[in-house]
């Protein structure tokens, strides 16, 4: 075990705390995955990673329970990213504690999670008249998981991606998989996702696309890193002018993450996809 993993509550018997504890929160440095990519100053992409939290309550000054759902907006210029499962155990850590209202319990947590995080966090709790209102949505663009390919080999291989873009050909085109999948760092856990690659530049063969992504099916990282190592394998073997690469990842514990990379755009949409 490496000494980061001795760190965090991952794969360890935990009891969970119903009173605020805002010292259940892990950090985990972005940088040390990111030199393992080359991205070692500044940063090839913009972006930030959605939480999506369903299992969240209080309780009001009265002692009765409040339910809401929450979205968290961290920004990927942070130093640290916060590990999942003490992610799940603070927000538990609000079950039994009394708040005055919404915006009490939002103050504390941007509070709480910009501490860790290093960087301002977005923090928006939508009450059940809100929650009750959200839709179902679709990747835009076109699925390539119908393509008819073998396949063999599922070790990373970011070299599937050399020779797979026409330079006479220049397309604005979305992609996108359902297919992607990796395991978590330390538990192995499996993660299954779906990811949209939009782009401009030379047009990126849709079955060399497919063929890297399936090959993260073995691969150990963590959600963020993951998108964030997609981003640069584009980068670097298709050289699009333009890109952004956005995966939704399926929940567990209560939360979905969901990573948003690119070098153009400002905003994506928290669109929440059916496997959600």
């Amino acid at each position: 075990m490496s000494d980061f993993e001795a760190l965090l509550p991952l794969g360890k018997a935990t009891n969970y705390n119903a009173d605020y504890d805002p010292k259940l929160l892990c950090p985990f440095s972005r940088q040390i995955k990111r030199d393992v990519i080359g991205v070692t100053e500044n940063l090839p992409f913009s972006g930030y990673d959605i939480w999506n939290a369903f299992e969240l309550s209080w309780l009001n000054l009265k002692g009765k329970p409040v339910i809401a759902m929450g979205e968290f907006h961290i920004p990927c210029e942070s130093p640290n990213l916060i590990e999942s499962k003490s992610f799940k155990l603070y927000l538990n850590s609000f079950n039994q504690t009394r708040f005055s209202d919404f915006d009490q319990v939002e103050e504390r947590m941007t509070e709480d999670l910009s501490r860790t995080a290093g960087a301002r966090v977005r923090v928006r709790l939508l009450d059940s008249d809100q929650f009750i209102t959200e839709q179902l949505q679709r990747f835009p663009g076109h699925c390539i998981d119908d393509l008819d390919i073998a396949v063999d080999d599922y070790s990373l291989d970011p070299s599937l991606l050399e020779n797979s873009i026409d330079p006479q050909q220049m397309v604005e085109e979305e992609l996108y998989s359902h297919l992607l999948k990796s395991n978590c760092l330390v538990t192995n856990q499996p993660d299954w996702g779906s990811v949209l690659v939009r782009y401009q530049g030379s047009k990126i063969d849709p079955e060399a696309l497919l063929r890297y992504l399936i090959s993260f099916r073995q691969h150990n990282e963590f959600h963020e890193q993951c998108v964030e190592r997609i981003f640069v394998d584009l980068m670097r073997y298709c050289q699009p002018e333009k890109l952004t690469v956005y995966a939704r990842y399926t929940r567990r514990g209560g939360l979905d993450i969901n990573p948003f990379r690119t070098n153009f755009e400002i905003r994506i949409e928290n669109s929440r996809l059916a496997r959600q």
